[in-house]
């Protein structure tokens, strides 16, 4: 082969950093972080695992990046976000939102993977981010107090990450504007003079079940919320209860048999409370009422079952993950089916994405803890979720 004939050199992209995040972005949000390797987002980027090392430590090192890179605009724009310009202030966050579509899942579903030091500077960042936003709250409503707006504010922050959960689209300015009704929504919803509720007073232990069973799997749902399936062990399982490991398997055949069951009930709950509201119920809006009050209630005390239904469900064997998402698909579906009875003026995608948007409001606030440790929250949570979805207040 003569010189000239020689392939030319590729000369490697300045932004080979910038699209490496950018794959991870992707990959991680559409397959999860556990089912995502180096040589995929090598691939998605079309170079070799080691120019990928030469950005990056790792997989984990990447999350973090991606995590990190993501909560940027969010506090750029927060910063100088002005919410007494209600004409600029709101659709600025509504068009944040409908741009970072993919951050509520990275970060709900996916930040617990991360270093534990990186999850803890990754979580002092957000709680800024909430400060700061309730700050510009207080500013626009001096009749807020802290407590009230940091509620506010991080039901903004929900109904902005709902968006995340779910692939309903509209045309953009459709989108824009619905999304800003629905910011503008938490914004001028009246609350009482919330109490700070100071540090969690420790709660009542409560009662260990007499069955090893029912023990098991009581504190499989708290560790797998608190350090992620993954990261708890039937040995870790076994020892909160007093036993052996191996002894799990006397009562469940595989650690994944712990998920299924606990996510069958939570699911077989919402739904027997669904059926009894139908059965019952006077009129749609009276329905969705009573709905929003059984959910609020529902994810306060079941927590740690709510974080699973949210961060789990790719665990599941394919068959028991499928039911799991088309019975959250048919419950999300039974509440805009109310919500249009009672607003036939809405149409069926801004319905949808009305009850997504007050779902992760009753979700958050119960899922953060310094929120549930609030009695004031729960009445405080329902009348918010009415209020996003149009429905009077008559609580």
């Amino acid at each position: 082969m003569t010189v000239g004939s020689a392939a030319p050199r590729t000369t490697r992209p300045r932004n080979r950093r910038a699209l490496i995040v950018s794959a991870g972005t992707e990959l991680f949000f559409d397959r999860g972080y556990d089912k995502v390797g180096v040589s995929d987002i090598a691939e998605a980027v079309g170079i070799g695992p080691s120019a990928l090392y030469r950005h990056f430590a790792g997989k984990q090192a990447l999350l973090r990046e991606v995590l990190t890179s993501a909560l940027v605009p969010f506090r750029a724009t927060i910063e100088t976000l002005d919410l007494t310009d209600r004409t600029t202030g709101l659709p600025q966050l509504a068009v944040l939102a409908l741009e970072h579509r993919r951050l509520g899942v990275l970060w709900q579903r996916e930040a617990r993977h991360v270093a534990p030091s990186d999850f803890t500077d990754l979580r002092v960042e957000l709680s800024g981010i909430g400060q700061l936003l309730a700050s510009r709250l207080r500013h626009a409503r001096p009749d807020l107090s802290p407590a009230a707006a940091d509620l506010l504010a991080w039901s903004i922050l929900g109904v902005l990450m709902s968006t995340s959960f779910h692939r309903l689209d509209l045309p953009m300015p459709e989108y824009t504007a619905l999304l800003t009704d629905l910011i503008g929504t938490v914004v001028d919803t009246p609350l009482p003079r919330l109490p700070d509720p100071g540090p969690p007073a420790p709660g009542p232990p409560g009662l260990v079940p007499h069955s090893r069973r029912e023990a098991m799997l009581t504190q499989a749902v708290r560790m797998f919320a608190r350090d992620g399936y993954t990261g708890v062990g039937i040995e870790d399982i076994g020892a909160a209860v007093g036993i052996a490991g191996a002894s799990l398997y006397n009562h469940f055949d595989t650690k994944a048999e712990l998920l299924v069951t606990a996510l069958r009930r939570g699911t077989a709950v919402l739904s027997m409370e669904l059926t009894t509201i139908y059965g019952t119920a006077t009129d749609p809006a009276a329905a969705l009422t009573r709905l929003v009050a059984s959910y609020v209630g529902f994810s306060r005390r079941h927590h740690d079952l709510i974080d699973l239904m949210i961060t789990e469900l790719g665990h599941l064997p394919d068959n028991e993950r499928h039911d799991a998402r088309q019975a959250q698909h048919d419950y999300v579906s039974e509440w805009a089916h109310l919500l249009r009875a009672a607003r036939p003026e809405l149409g069926p995608t801004a319905a949808r994405i009305r009850v997504h948007a007050a779902l992760a409001v009753a979700n958050d606030t119960a899922r953060t803890p310094h929120l549930r440790h609030n009695p004031a929250t729960e009445p405080a949570a329902r009348t918010l979720c009415l209020r996003l979805l149009g429905i009077p207040d008559s609580l």
